[in-house]
């Protein structure tokens, strides 16, 4: 029969226990470090690539320019039409590098978490989208918004890509509709944007929300899937999650969750 270990060898034990959880927290600290500076090259990388990259975007685009000043109406039909596709290209390039730099710096708030009602933020995107919302003839209904620890920049960000994708979604024939609700869901508040556009099949449901991926051709809608990524990592900097529920024909709902604003103890 075992004998019941001794008090030295608990201490031993406990001793060797927390030796292991030190040693794991350290490397758990190191990990997270290296993560940081890994995300902190890749978003210098990003942008001085973008940068490098607009500037020979810049001459392609003034030759073209000067190309149609200088020689005018002596271009035929088909030297017209290159100098065209030339200028598209160029415009399409620069709203990808604009696009990769801001998904590079989604994840990094603009201000310090503090927070934030979201009708605020709302009311930015809103007002940013206002000829939009008002040529499209969109209905945009939002009931009372709470309160969320966050960046007010990025979520103004993120109420705008939501927006914006519900107005280009729309179902042909039939005025948006988009409306905003909100309610709790343990510590954080889970806000549903919803639509009656023309939906997601549930098979790409999770593919909308990675880089570049479009579900459509740029004939059909204009983009360069990219927004939906921003909003997720944008959520995810704000430690919540973003997912959509929908039907195809029968519009689209997304969902974001984000964490209740912290009450200071002046307060309680």
């Amino acid at each position: 029969m075992r004998s019941e270990p001794s008090i030295d060898e608990l201490r031993r034990i406990c001793r060797d226990q927390e030796q292991r959880l030190a040693e794991q927290e350290r490397e758990v600290r190191m990990l997270s470090e290296a993560l940081a500076r890994a995300e902190s090259e890749l978003e210098r990388y990003v942008y001085i690539v973008s940068h490098d990259l607009k500037e020979p975007l810049r001459t392609v685009s003034g030759f073209s320019t000067l190309l149609q000043r200088r020689l005018g109406e002596t271009l035929e039909g088909d030297a017209r039409q290159y100098l065209a596709f030339i200028d598209d290209g160029v415009q399409r390039m620069q709203v990808l590098l604009d696009a990769l730099l801001d998904y590079s710096r989604a994840g990094r708030p603009q201000q310090a978490m503090q927070p934030v009602a979201l009708e605020r933020p709302l009311q930015v995107a809103l007002t940013q989208l206002a000829p939009a919302i008002t040529a499209a003839g969109a209905d945009v209904d939002s009931a009372a918004l709470p309160e969320v620890q966050g960046d007010p920049v990025r979520l103004a960000q993120l109420f705008r890509q939501l927006l914006a994708n519900a107005l280009t979604y729309r179902a042909e024939g039939a005025l948006p509709q988009i409306r905003i609700r909100a309610e709790e869901a343990g510590d954080h508040w889970r806000i549903a944007v919803a639509d009656n556009g023309i939906g997601i099949d549930p098979r790409h449901q999770e593919r909308i929300f990675e880089v570049f991926q479009r579900l459509h051709s740029r004939e059909e809608y204009p983009g360069i899937g990219m927004g939906l990524a921003i909003c997720k990592k944008i959520v995810e900097s704000h430690g919540g999650r973003l997912w959509v529920e929908s039907t195809p024909g029968e519009g689209a709902t997304f969902f974001f969750t984000l964490p209740q604003a912290e009450r200071s103890a002046a307060a309680d």
